[in-house]
């Protein structure tokens, strides 16, 4: 299957879990291009911005992974090259 470019918004609500997020995102290091991570301490939140270029179904998985995980939102954007 043929790699995509992707950005994952990911937003952490349970700090407890943001450990468990890290070694997913550890994990799938051969395929991020960039990560930016911001603490939102007004509203006790972690806001994740995550760029890779992976096959499709490592994507969707990685995604469904973090979903899976309390307090833990994300979103998928695929580019179309």
């Amino acid at each position: 299957m043929e790699d995509r470019v992707a950005v994952l918004a990911i937003i952490v609500e349970n700090e407890a879990n943001v450990e468990t997020v890290n070694e997913l995102l550890h994990e799938a290091r051969k395929y991020i291009i960039g990560r930016m991570g911001i603490p939102y301490r007004k509203k006790n939140i972690n806001v994740i911005s995550l760029a890779v270029d992976a096959p499709q179904t490592f994507i969707s998985e990685l995604s469904g992974k973090l979903g899976q995980i309390e307090g833990v939102s994300v979103k998928t954007a695929y580019s179309n090259v």
